[in-house]
Parts: structure tokens; sequence; C-alpha cells
């Protein structure tokens, strides 16, 4: 073993033979072990979170949306035959977008309406879970002695909810695109029939989404056999941006791609700068750790100045001075980098379990549902983000050793041992 490195060692011992390690070196590494812990437990949430979004964004959303500059889509049918042999393209539907009110015992409100094929819609998109029903009985209509039974329509349970409907109820879809009488232009009125209320787990889309079949949006909406645009699913979801140029390039204007980053630009971007934040606020806890780095160094450095004076009269260099003051601090920084990641990475990974046990004993939910439309507290540990917080830490716990490793090895043999 290198002496150096065996006086370090010894430097991080106690004085009294009672105690293995000083308490200034205990407190030091604690600073550590917290910050690196925090951290990682922090961003594993924030990664967990934004992947829970990201799912339900992309579950109700496909991965690229297929539009033409007109407005509406005409010969979708050809489209869908070109595209759909595309590289890393799983599925294709087309859908039809509109907005509409529906209006049931009194009570109206805004909801967009969501025309789908459901034979191919689901190979695309994914609603969630159904509350009630199911989609089995979209567009479908029987015959009665009073005429057909109204087609069917999915609702979202927020809507279901606020307009207190419930499955198999009757309710009025009303058009804003108008059909011409002799009095003026009249309000289109339908009537459907509440075939399923669903869940997506997103508030915005359960109180403002409503789904017809394909056919049921097309006459409604007045919309003949054109559809808004054709919704792509593929295999690689991070491959969109790709996908969406050769689709554009293959089938030119007037027809545009748009892929599901820049549809949830704004948002998935307020999400990457609150994790950078986060990250940054969180950096300061490591570097107030770094500085119990530097105060412990500099009080081993006045309390040694006899041992480094003695260390130099027999021959060690200033540099052999300095490396025993930064192994010192680097065995400091590096326990407490070690001892936070594995605290670290087992929070993050029974966050769940920990939040679970904390509502049994105290009765307080940390994320209570109908605030946060949460089932659980989401964590995913990014190991690249444990690397990176490791490195940083390991080199703040190195730059806090310069300085006090420097005035070590500046000290005067001779004025140390004046007054010994």
């Amino acid at each position: 073993m290198a002496y150096e490195l065996l006086v370090a060692l010894r430097y991080l011992r106690a004085k009294r033979k009672q105690t293995f390690i000083s308490t200034n070196t205990i407190i030091s590494i604690g600073g550590i072990f917290l910050g690196v812990a925090a951290l990682i437990v922090v961003l594993a949430v924030m990664s967990g979170f934004e992947r829970d979004l990201r799912e339900k964004i992309l579950g109700i959303n496909s991965h690229i949306v297929l539009m033409e500059y007109t407005g509406v889509m005409k010969d979708y049918r050809e489209v869908l035959k070109e595209i759909s042999g595309m590289k890393d393209i799983v599925a294709v539907t087309p859908f039809i977008y509109g907005q509409s009110m529906i209006k049931h015992q009194g009570k109206v409100t805004g909801v967009v309406i969501r025309g789908i094929e459901p034979d191919t819609a689901f190979s695309v998109i994914s609603i969630g879970k159904m509350v009630e029903g199911g989609f089995e009985k979209l567009g479908k209509t029987t015959a009665s002695g009073e005429g057909d039974e109204p087609s069917g329509i999915v609702i979202g349970k927020e809507l279901a909810g606020n307009m207190g409907v419930l499955l198999n109820d009757s309710i009025e879809v009303l058009s804003p695109m108008g059909v011409p009488t002799p009095l003026g232009m009249a309000p289109r009125i339908k009537k459907f029939k509440v075939a399923g209320i669903f869940d997506s787990g997103f508030y915005e889309y359960d109180s403002s989404l409503a789904f017809l079949s394909l056919t049921d949006a097309q006459n409604f909406l007045n919309m003949k056999d054109l559809v808004t645009g054709i919704e792509v699913k593929l295999k690689n979801i991070y491959s969109a941006r790709e996908v969406a140029a050769a689709i554009e390039k293959k089938l030119g204007y007037p027809y545009w791609a748009r892929p599901w980053m820049e549809m949830n630009k704004n948002l998935f971007s307020a999400l990457r700068l609150e994790k950078t934040v986060m990250f940054i606020i969180l950096c300061l806890i490591v570097v107030v750790a770094a500085f119990s780095i530097i105060t412990t160094l500099i009080m081993t450095v006045m309390e040694k100045a006899k041992d480094i004076a003695i260390l130099k009269s027999m021959g060690a260099t200033s540099r052999s001075i300095m490396k025993i003051f930064m192994i010192q601090g680097l065995i400091i920084g590096g326990f407490g980098t070690i001892l936070g990641c594995i605290a670290g990475i087992a929070v993050a990974v029974n966050v769940e379990r920990i939040a679970s046990a904390i509502e049994k004993l105290f009765g307080f939910k940390i994320l209570p549902q109908d605030v946060y439309y949460l089932n659980e507290l989401p964590s995913q540990v990014n190991y690249g983000d444990v690397v990176l917080i490791a490195a940083i830490t390991l080199l703040l716990s190195f730059l806090a050793t310069i300085y006090p490793s420097w005035s070590a090895s500046k000290l005067d043999p001779a004025e140390a041992l004046r007054y010994e």
C-alpha cells in the first residue's frame, strides 16, 4: 500500500480507539449520501411521471397524424394502402374530428366528436379501460317497431358524470354545421344511445371526448366519404419524426404528417424543463455536502500540521502531501456516492410500496387520485441519470479537495514545529 493511502485512511479515523471513524467524516459522508439519494429518487419519480403521461397521451392518440392542407382528406383508402407497407409502420386507421354539443335532460356541454373505424382503430390507439359497456355496438342500429334504434356513442366517465348520463341512455348531439330550412339555417340534431363509458386516465379526454363510428360521424357532420386524416402507429415511437418525413416525401403535396413530439411539444418541453431545474436545484445539496468535505479537510490539515511537518522533514514531497488529503476527500465522496446510489435506487424502485406503507401507517395519501388522476406513484430509474449523478458528485468531491490539499502542501515544517 502506498504510504499516502495509508496516512489518508488513518486520518479518517477518530482520535479515540473507542470509535472507528471520526464524527466529521461521518457527517461529510452523510451529506453526500443524502444529496445523491435525493437526486436519484426525485429524477426517477419525474421520469415516471413523464412516462405515465406519455403512455396516456399516446394511448388515446396515435404516433403520427397524416392530414391534407385542404382540411379534409379525399381518397383516404388509397392513401392507407400506400403508407401501410412503409418501414416501421405497424398499423393505420382513418379518423374524423369535429366540434359538437351534447344535450341531456336540460344539460348542455361542448365535446369533440371523434369518428373511428372500430375494425382498425384499436390496432392504433388504446382507450384505456371501459367503466361500462364497450365499442361493440358503436354505429350499429337495430330495427324496432318505432323505427331504427339510435346509433351507439361512447363517452368519457367525467363527461358522463357531469351530464348525469348512464349506460344505454339516449342523448342528443348538436352539430354547429346547420341544415337549411324555409326559416333559415337550423342546427343538426341527432339522437345517440350511450353504448359505453371509458376511463382513459386523462381528465381532459374523459371530460370532452365522444366516439362515434366513422360512418355515423360522416353522416352527422355531412362529410360524405371524406375523413379528417389518418392515424399511424409505429414500432418505435422515437422514430416518429423520420417516418413522418418519409411519408411526406412519398405522398408529396398536399399531405403533411405530424409526429407525436410536435403535437405535444409544449407539454413535454415543460416536463423536461422542470426535470432539468429540479436536477440543478438538488445538485446544490451535493455542492453543500462538498463544502463539508472542504471543512473536514481544512480541520484535518490544521490538526495534523505537526504530522505534515514531520513527513516533510522525512522527505515527503509537496505532491505527496497533496495526494494524502485528496485521497481522503475522494474516499469520503466515493463512500457517500456509493451509499447514496444504493439507497436512492432502492427507494426509487420501491417508491409505490413505501407510499402504500405510509398510507397504512399514517392514513396519509401522497397522491390523492381525485386530485392527481393517478392510480399509483410512478417511478422509472434511468441508469444514465444515476451514472451522471455519480460522476458529478465525484467531480465535486475532487474539486473540494484541491484547496485544503494545496494549503497542506505549502505548510512550512519549521513554522509548524517551532513551538512543539
